[in-house]
């Protein structure tokens, strides 16, 4: 196959300037330190690519394969790591200073679905007017919610003021 590279990662075939070079036969075989003419020859006899494998060894390793299969494989190893990764979302639950402890208890039953579901937690404080000279009762409203969460978390930020809100980070405890 005469396929000139179009692929930056890999070079192949007639873009090799190297005048020898390791092959690796399309069966895994080592056939030695070869001329690359000598190689390409090979590789356009059993109508395959010559790729670059290892381009800073000495000398280049390269094999003899079909570069569009290995392309494809690529892709699908790409594809099914994708499938396996867990999205972690950060979901929010905002309470006020003047919240009421059942409103607490609601919206901790709320909190612990999103944990159990492995998601995170951003618990805000929201201070209006004047309730920010009490920032203390913000840590009491995150002490009782954290209370009523029981053990499916751990703590990833602690709570602290950030300008009107007091944010604390929740994570799902592992082998919750």
């Amino acid at each position: 196959m005469k396929v000139i590279s179009k692929n930056k990662d890999f070079m192949m075939n007639e873009d090799i300037r190297d005048k020898e070079i390791r092959v690796i036969d399309s069966n895994g075989e080592a056939l030695g330190v070869i001329p690359t003419k000598e190689a390409l020859e090979i590789a356009h006899k059993k109508e395959l690519d010559l790729v670059v494998m290892s381009p800073n060894a000495k000398p280049m390793v390269c094999k003899i394969m079909d570069f569009g299969k290995f392309v494809y494989e690529q892709q699908k190893k790409e594809k099914e790591a994708k499938k396996k990764q867990k999205v972690v979302t950060v979901k929010e639950i905002r309470l006020s200073a003047t919240i009421e402890e059942h409103d607490i208890e609601i919206k901790a039953n709320n909190a612990r679905k999103f944990l159990l579901d492995e998601d995170k937690v951003k618990v805000t404080v929201r201070f209006r007017g004047r309730e920010i000279e009490n920032s203390q009762i913000g840590f009491k409203i995150l002490n009782l919610f954290v209370e009523k969460l029981g053990d499916v978390y751990t703590i990833e930020k602690p709570a602290r003021q950030e300008g009107r809100n007091m944010i604390m980070i929740l994570a799902p405890k592992k082998g919750a």
